[in-house]
């Protein structure tokens, strides 16, 4: 039976085992007759190897759309963060990568995954073609069975005879000639109609069934709703507390540690106290921590009143190195951290006492250092 190199796709012999096929492929693989491919029912190693088939690209392709992404989502973060529009978050410069490393990692996976999805599907395994010859071969029951195929799949001049008796000489049980199927283009204009299609039906079927489903079983044990899930009320009873209140009043005579009540009621009020911690190394350390993490975005890293949120909103801040704030006691600094002013909120439920003594001798040396520089200027 002979066959034109245009008709035949390829001649497909069937071994036995997996030791056959291996044993088979140097041997039709010595005649080059065409491309060599191997159709087994499980994977079989060493078989990529033995038919002189390179290492898959997918890995290589998947890392450096990974990489991509991943340098993509920084530069994002980083231009609208840093230079379009630049915001100091915790009193962290808006140039901070680490902020950035979650979006980073969800763009580099989801970069990678489509990369590894779409590339096996549309560049190796050559979809939206969907009629390999082999799937309508006689030997596709067996093939996804017990049985181990090689192909030889026609490659310039193609002999199908030739192809026979080299597969017949390895010892091939069963000989299929496969015809080549037409290739039509892959992208047609009803191609593009009938896809969009099935995904807009698939989308609108699958709402339906998802809001239907919701509608029929609100809450599946064990989730539950925050509706439904248990809570006291304030003013619930409980038999678990003595009084049958839900709602428990503080011990009485008790605050909380580290949160003293001031007997402050205005900053100014502040002035008869003393600030009680020494001026150490260790002190101005915190000091200078706690006024980065919540004074440096309205008051400036000198403490000079100019900060990124003054640039965009145009807001007016104190100047803590202005005369007249110098020239306060430490206890009215100390008075307006704890009660705020103007537009400053209140920080004493965020910093304990002598968080709050520490931002103080802070200040002081911010204070200290434009002493300095006014000396020099004269």
């Amino acid at each position: 039976m002979t066959e034109s190199a245009t008709e035949s796709f390829a001649v497909l012999g069937l071994f036995p085992s997996a030791d056959a096929l291996m044993e088979a492929i140097p041997k039709v693989r010595a005649s080059s007759l065409g491309r060599l491919e191997a159709y087994t029912p499980y994977p079989v190693h060493g078989v990529d190897q033995a038919l002189g088939q390179r290492r898959s690209p997918l890995g290589g392709m998947v890392f450096i759309m990974g990489v991509l992404g991943a340098v993509a989502a920084l530069l994002f973060q980083w231009w609208v963060s840093a230079v379009d529009y630049p915001l100091v978050t915790g009193g962290k410069a808006p140039s901070s990568w680490q902020a950035f490393v979650p979006i980073m990692f969800e763009v580099m996976v989801l970069f990678a995954t489509f990369t590894a999805g779409l590339g096996m599907l549309l560049l190796l395994n050559r979809l939206p073609f969907f009629g390999h010859p082999v799937l309508g071969s006689k030997a596709i029951r067996g093939i996804t069975r017990d049985r181990f195929a090689l192909a030889v799949e026609a490659e310039g001049e193609f002999d199908p005879a030739a192809a026979r008796a080299a597969l017949e000489a390895a010892g091939a049980l069963e000989i299929e000639i496969l015809p080549a199927h037409p290739r039509e283009p892959a992208f047609t204009a009803e191609y593009i109609q009938r896809s969009a299609a099935g995904i807009f039906v698939a989308c609108v079927v699958s709402g339906l069934l998802m809001y239907s489903m919701v509608k029929l079983m609100p809450a599946l044990p064990p989730m539950s709703h925050m509706l439904e899930q248990p809570r006291l009320d304030p003013q619930k009873p409980s038999a678990f507390f003595k009084d049958g209140h839900g709602m428990q009043l503080p011990v009485a005579g008790t605050v909380a540690r580290g949160f003293l009540p001031s007997g402050l009621a205005a900053p100014e009020d502040g002035a008869r106290l003393v600030n009680p911690l020494p001026m150490t190394s260790a002190v101005l350390a915190r000091g200078r921590t706690e006024y980065q993490i919540r004074c440096t975005v309205c008051h400036g890293a000198l403490g000079d009143g100019v900060s990124t949120l003054t640039a965009a909103y145009g807001a007016k801040p104190a100047n803590l190195l202005a005369p007249a704030v110098r020239a306060d006691p430490d206890g009215v600094i100390y008075g307006t951290i704890v009660l705020g002013k103007n537009a400053m909120p209140s920080y004493a439920a965020d910093l304990p006492e002598d968080a709050r003594w520490a931002v103080v001798h802070y200040v002081r040396a911010l204070q200290r250092a434009q002493n300095a520089k006014d000396e020099d200027l004269k």
